[in-house]
């Protein structure tokens, strides 16, 4: 039986109201099968990678560096122009301040002299993908592929080896983490974002998102051939070394052993 009948009086009548009475066990009972249920939905749509509380592990790049020193990586995505490359780098080498520029394979082809004054001032070059494409939106074997491409490329003005890889965009999964890794590389996003690729952005939102966000171990994002970046940068180094930050490249920076990436995205050295 699931319910039984009350009696009650109510202003000298006998007003006989009939009501189900559920019983506490019986609700958890239906609880306990929907919940059953809804796990079992959930746990077929679990093979898309974006449904995170189904994954088991999520490969990240690094973000930021943790440190007890007040050393920060200032990076360069280049991917379009260069007719801006000679003034940032004077710009770098007045406040000695050491970069890590990352390079589109297409890019480098079209400006070798531009690689290679970058190379001679003393910075990181880092690999940007030979294409600029979306590494979430193809597979392994195209990942694979323009990392190889663009390393190939860079070594090849440069002599030297690259070890240092952005996903353009930002964009990239667990395959191109994982993929990167197997070809030698470290993949490095950024935890300040300087915004300067953005249009109407101002030269004040820029130096303030930078000047704002920045802390020790730090990974600032610039783009080269852009409106302001160039002009701006005398500012935000003299800001940022007033307020006592050390400028290393990334391969300065980050761990190359021993070491392990947070939930968010931070590298720490282990214990």
């Amino acid at each position: 039986m699931i319910g039984q009948s009350i009696s009650l009086i109510y202003f000298g009548e006998v007003i006989v109201l009939k009501i189900f009475v559920i019983r506490a066990k019986r609700i958890f009972l239906y609880f306990f099968l929907a919940l059953a249920v809804l796990c079992c939905i959930f746990l077929s749509i679990g093979k898309i990678d974006n449904i995170n509380v189904f994954n088991a592990k999520r490969d990240l790049p690094i973000y930021s560096v943790e440190t007890n020193n007040k050393n920060i990586s200032i990076t360069f995505d280049c991917a379009w122009g260069a007719d801006d490359i000679p003034e940032i780098l004077e710009t770098l080498k007045h406040y000695n301040a050491r970069s890590t520029f990352f390079l589109v394979g297409h890019w480098a082809e079209k400006n070798p002299e531009m690689v290679k004054l970058i190379h001679s001032y003393g910075h990181d070059i880092g690999n940007h993908s030979h294409t600029h494409v979306r590494m979430s939106a193809v597979g392994k074997d195209r990942i694979r592929s323009e990392i190889e491409r663009c390393n190939n490329k860079l070594t090849s003005i440069t002599g030297s080896k690259i070890d240092l890889f952005r996903a353009p965009y930002g964009d990239y999964n667990n395959m191109t983490v994982s993929t990167a890794r197997e070809l030698g590389c470290f993949t490095i996003q950024w935890n300040v974002d300087s915004l300067d690729w953005k249009p109407g952005i101002s030269k004040e939102t820029i130096i303030e998102r930078i000047v704002s966000n920045t802390k020790g171990g730090s990974i600032l994002l610039f783009h080269n051939d852009t409106q302001h970046t160039a002009k701006i940068l005398t500012v935000i180094l003299e800001t940022l070394k007033n307020k006592g930050f050390n400028f290393v490249p990334v391969s300065e920076l980050i761990f190359k052993e021993n070491y392990y990436i947070d939930f968010d995205g931070t590298q720490k050295t282990k214990k």
